[in-house]
């Protein structure tokens, strides 16, 4: 987790956060964080917060305890995805402004600009609207999957390193 955190910008404390909050059924506080991954209270308190204001932990109170305790948000993969398409939406403001002043460009700059802003509207307009879907369908949990066996075919390495990095260069 601390890596995979690592190449979505976070740093490596928040993906092991995550890590932790992910496999907790109980909110933790930050001295049980700290202590069960190994590093500074403050380094916690950094990345809780880092992870707080991207929407994918919340802070809860236990009552009779002045402590802050963390649990992952109760859709935190879709709030992801919203924080990650909030960043995409202000890289293309950027080419937006940038397209405003590139007349006087070559063509080829112009088409690259045009280019972006198309794949960003298309892109955009279907990640929001596979949201809405999400939204729309009451954040119910999916049925478990028979983890028997399955007809299914296998991946085999090569299929399934494919497929890595086709999620690498989504995010």
């Amino acid at each position: 987790m601390g890596l995979a955190a690592e190449s979505d910008g976070l740093s490596r404390i928040a993906g092991r956060l995550f890590g932790a909050l992910l496999l907790e059924s109980e909110p933790l506080s930050l001295d049980a964080l700290a202590e069960q991954l190994g590093v500074s209270k403050a380094s916690i308190s950094t990345e809780a917060r880092r992870l707080l204001e991207r929407g994918v932990t919340e802070r809860v109170a236990k009552p009779g305890d002045r402590r802050d305790y963390y649990v992952l948000a109760e859709d935190f993969f879709a709030r992801i995805v919203h924080f990650r398409l909030s960043r995409w939406s202000a890289f293309h403001r950027l080419v937006t402004e940038m397209q405003g002043s590139t007349s006087d460009q070559p063509r080829a700059v112009r088409e690259r600009l045009a280019y972006l802003d198309d794949v960003h509207d298309f892109i955009l307009a279907r990640m929001e609207e596979a949201l809405d879907d999400w939204r729309d369908r009451g954040q119910r949990p999916a049925a478990p999957r028979d983890r028997g066996r399955s007809s299914r075919r296998r991946a085999t390495p090569k299929q399934g390193a494919k497929r890595h990095v086709n999620r690498e260069r989504l995010g």
